[in-house]
């Protein structure tokens, strides 16, 4: 296992250490963008996408699905990275598979919100594709026909919903063998219990559920560490920035920390 920017002393990003990690050109040049919505471009001092990205050895000849992408902070960096070359696959959870109420109106919203954002920028979106899955049986894809899967800040939803044997199962199942599959989540101290509700998890626990479902740990990287974080706040990771659910009060406590630290993990699905 290789480790990967260690975190240095404190500065006003997350974590300084990341500048240690070499990002290739063309995840560069997608990162810099003009398309990037300004709004997300303000986060990359926490989010490290460009070595972030690299680290997780995303090329622009990549298959690459992104699970439960949000409003598309990663999109836009990811399919136009391998638009001409490659291909970027949105997986969303099929609303339908949801039972009626909250979370279904929920999972329909984000859904159409990334179908607008994605059909009013066709330069950007318009060879990305969609699949829509079933958390409770998960399928994102032909099998063995992706090269890279990623998911950020997720594993904490399927853990507490008794869905993450499922997910890891169904990346391995879409990935070539040989293929990546990417974690960033929020870390815990240690170990935390299945009904945990902070957002946070313990990093052996992320791979330990990886090797589970048949995954090799390649390495690990603290390129999104943040030395910072207490993870003790009262709403848990979401009384920090973006979320900042947290008196005003306390707004430049919350500030001064930043965004959660984070485990980046790279897991192989092994070639035989």
């Amino acid at each position: 296992m290789v480790l990967a920017a260690p975190a240095h002393a404190l500065s006003p990003v997350a974590n300084p250490g990341a500048a240690d990690m070499q990002a290739s050109p063309a995840i560069e040049a997608a990162v810099k963008s003009a398309t990037r919505d300004p709004a997300n471009i303000t986060r990359d001092a926490y989010r490290h996408p460009a070595q972030t990205l690299s680290f997780f050895k995303v090329t622009p000849t990549s298959t690459v699905i992104e699970i439960t992408p949000g409003n598309g902070w990663y999109s836009e960096i990811l399919a136009p990275l391998v638009r001409q070359q490659g291909q970027y696959v949105a997986a969303v959870v099929d609303p339908m598979s949801v039972p009626e109420g909250r979370g279904r109106d929920y999972q329909q919203r984000s859904r159409e919100g990334l179908q607008k954002k994605f059909g009013a920028a066709p330069a950007q979106f318009d060879k990305a594709s969609e699949v829509a899955y079933n958390p409770a049986a998960p399928v994102f894809g032909k099998p063995g026909s992706a090269d890279v899967v990623l998911t950020f800040r997720n594993v904490h939803n399927w853990r507490k919903s008794g869905q993450a044997p499922g997910m890891f199962k169904g990346f391995y199942e879409v990935l070539k063998p040989g293929g990546v599959l990417g974690v960033v989540e929020h870390r815990a101290k240690a170990d935390v219990g299945d009904d945990d509700d902070t957002g946070y998890v313990g990093q052996q626990q992320v791979i330990a559920m990886a090797k589970a479902a048949g995954f090799t740990l390649d390495a690990s990287s603290e390129i999104n560490a943040n030395p910072r974080d207490t993870k003790d706040h009262p709403n848990g990771v979401w009384t920090l920035p973006p979320s900042n659910n947290h008196d005003a009060a306390d707004a430049a406590k919350y500030k001064a920390i930043g965004e959660s630290d984070r485990m980046t993990l790279r897991f192989i699905k092994p070639r035989s």
